[in-house]
């Protein structure tokens, strides 16, 4: 990856484009198809576009069946509005496919399954992707490989004590092959998270469990490539966790952290307000 400062001006421009358009492509996709969970969708979308075209990670199609390849395990799946365009976009497979998303006949569902290229795991069952990642990342230790694998865990899902004794022995394997990158956006499905799951930090626990911990603003490139360049070789004892902050329904004011917005679609005045903030005419969803 470049890191001179014209370099770094040029991604961080793209990767602001690539996320714009995935919100527009994700709000059409949900609108079309009638259904979709766009809250979460557009709270981890900096992070995918982060991820994915910022190079840092071996995830390119063309690097896909190679055996040293990073694996990413997006744990938080119902966000998959996100995921699709992104891979689309990527060239794991045709762009046409999303306007098929929801609809019968498609491979592009409501929660990623394995079928679908460019995806590891079904996922999209809260409380699995952690676990999944450990044992992938166990593997990659015991077989002596050099990839690392990443999981996307929703702040939500971390309710779910599968989590935690997945972390546990992350930390007691000493997998430092192991990222997590939690979308922090303080909102689950009908209620705000700390008042299911209590005042202490997402940090502080994961570094109660012997984890590295780094917190970042999950909607500043900088931010976010930062950390991701300084996890990316494995050169910490333990496994990673990124606590990335965000906002809920991202990109739509009236969708921004409201849990009413985890699922369901705008319709009538507040369509076409979304729509207008999201950059889309009407005849484009």
């Amino acid at each position: 990856m470049k890191t001179n400062s014209k370099a770094h001006s040029e991604l961080e421009i793209l990767l602001k484009k690539k996320a714009r358009w995935v919100r527009q492509e994700a709000f059409n996709m949900a609108i079309r198809a009638n259904r979709g969970h766009l809250g979460g969708a557009f709270s981890v979308t900096d992070i995918l576009v982060s991820i994915y075209y910022s190079k840092i990670f071996r995830l390119s199609k063309k690097q896909h069946n190679s055996p040293n390849r990073d694996r990413l395990i997006f744990s938080k799946g119902h966000a998959c509005l996100s995921l699709y365009p992104i891979l689309a976009d990527l060239g794991f497979f045709d762009k046409n496919e999303l306007i098929r998303y929801g609809h019968n006949g498609t491979f592009l569902g409501g929660h990623p399954d394995h079928f679908i290229p460019g995806v590891e795991v079904s996922s999209g069952s809260l409380g699995h992707g952690l676990s999944i990642g450990a044992g992938i990342a166990l593997s990659a230790k015991l077989d002596k490989k050099k990839f690392n694998t990443l999981v996307i865990l929703g702040d939500g899902e971390c309710m779910e004590g599968s989590t935690w004794e997945a972390a546990s022995f992350a930390s007691v394997q000493n997998l430092n092959n192991l990222i997590v990158i939690i979308d922090n956006n303080g909102v689950g499905a009908t209620d705000f998270v700390k008042n299911f799951m209590g005042g202490k930090s997402l940090s502080e626990k994961f570094k109660s469990f012997g984890w590295e911990v780094f917190d970042a603003n999950g909607h500043n490139f900088n931010d976010l490539l930062s950390v991701f360049i300084k996890i990316k070789d494995g050169k910490f004892n333990f496994p990673v966790a990124l606590i990335a902050k965000t906002i809920k329904g991202k990109g739509v004011s009236f969708m921004e952290n409201k849990y009413h917005w985890h699922h369901g679609i705008p319709k009538g005045k507040l369509l076409d307000q979304a729509l207008e903030e999201l950059g889309l005419k009407k005849n484009n969803a």
